[in-house]
């Protein structure tokens, strides 16, 4: 498997691969989660989306640049790869896109009844910093600390 930015001709795909991720936390949050909604297109030509490429795209993960941070927008993994370490590599990647830029934090942010991610985040050396709504939706704010290289 590699990690590779996402090309226009991976966008129909990421769109299923979304659409997978998140459907089953559609009953729980009482609406379709903001990553379902969000315009992968156009992230291709700012170059924030990177894909996990095992010979099709087994997952995803936008990444946004600030100043001192990387902000860890979307992960996503195809439901029939869940659990095989797919997400874990991704964020991987991440830490180290983060350090290769000399960021020195990692933040993300969960919705309230992903109570998955609430108990995965933290595993990953991740700290909750923050609760509350945005947009009508209640997030689980995290952050992590990187040694930039």
């Amino acid at each position: 498997m590699t990690i590779r930015a996402v090309r226009d001709d991976d966008v129909p795909m990421l769109r299923d691969l979304v659409e997978g991720a998140y459907s089953p936390y559609v009953e729980r949050i009482g609406r379709r989660p903001a990553p379902m909604d969000h315009d992968y297109a156009e992230n291709v030509h700012e170059g924030r989306v990177f894909v996990a490429d095992d010979g099709g795209i087994a997952g995803l993960i936008v990444l946004i640049t600030a100043p001192h941070h990387l902000l860890i927008e979307n992960v996503a993994v195809d439901p029939d790869r869940q659990g095989t370490g797919i997400g874990r590599a991704l964020m991987s990647y991440a830490e180290a896109y983060a350090r290769e830029r000399g960021l020195s934090e990692l933040r993300l942010y969960t919705n309230a009844t992903m109570t998955e991610n609430l108990t995965l985040y933290p595993h990953l050396g991740y700290t909750e910093v923050d609760r509350r709504t945005e947009n009508g939706f209640q997030r689980v704010f995290f952050s992590k600390a990187t040694t930039p290289s």
